[in-house]
């Protein structure tokens, strides 16, 4: 089964403006998603989707540098914008959706959520988030093609914003499997959305360096370091209805 994996990303977020290209350890944040999938080794095809704003051209020059196909569509309608990425792509049987705002993704991670939807027949959405385990900011989730588009179909409001919620929050019509990793660490917080959050993924980089760490062991450094894990806990993450 072809897995396409797309990047949501885009220069104007409400909280943290231009978080998708600050440099982190001589790379963008894009950079460090866009590098974390293709190291996964899972995917068959990746591409960013932006949007149509003219502050958006930053985000399509950063894809040009670092060799990634880039698609524009819609600033709010995110849903949409995947559509269009797999109107234009190769057939693909699933989606793997990541936003470029989560850094610290791991690889590892990537490639076992793969591994695990295409051993399950029928599947229609797996993610390691349903189970709550994993810190904000490292979460993976897969949707298959049929899916997907009755989800782009039906779904409306902040579904269409968060592109995968229709699958997940509709499990009596679709098969959803959920992917835990004990011991849970869902309180920690390693996603970019203000500035309280940089300061926790730059100190995480300081240590890390410019490569990606695998999750057990950026919890055990973090638990390690509450003093650390304490700088951006205070912030809220947006219920699914505020998009």
């Amino acid at each position: 089964m072809r897995i396409i994996g797309i990047v949501q990303a885009r220069m104007g977020s409400t909280r943290l403006p231009g978080k998708v290209l600050r440099e982190l350890s001589g790379r963008s944040v894009l950079g460090w998603v866009v590098r974390a999938a293709r190291s996964s080794g899972v995917l068959d095809d990746l591409v960013v989707a932006t949007t149509t704003e003219p502050a958006d051209d930053a985000v399509v020059a950063e894809c040009a540098r670092l060799g990634a196909p880039c698609h524009r569509g819609p600033v709010d309608d995110v849903l949409g914008r995947f559509a269009g990425v797999l109107r234009e792509r190769r057939p693909a049987g699933a989606v793997m959706r990541f936003t470029a705002d989560c850094p610290l993704l791991d690889p590892g991670l990537i490639a076992d959520a793969a591994r695990v939807y295409r051993a399950v027949p029928g599947l229609d959405y797996l993610g390691t988030g349903l189970c709550g385990t994993l810190p904000r900011g490292t979460d993976v989730e897969i949707v298959g093609r049929a899916a997907f588009e009755a989800a782009d179909e039906l779904a409306e409001g902040h579904h269409r914003a968060h592109v995968t919620s229709y699958v997940y929050t509709h499990a009596e019509r679709f098969k959803v499997l959920g992917l835990s990793y004990p011991p849970p660490a869902a309180d920690l917080r390693v996603t970019l959305d203000t500035e309280d959050d940089w300061r926790l993924i730059e100190a995480v980089a300081g240590h890390t360096g410019d490569a990606p760490t695998p999750v057990g062991a950026l919890v055990r450094w973090l638990r390690d370091r509450p003093e650390i894990a304490r700088i951006n806990a205070h912030v809220r993450q947006k219920a699914l209805q505020e998009a």
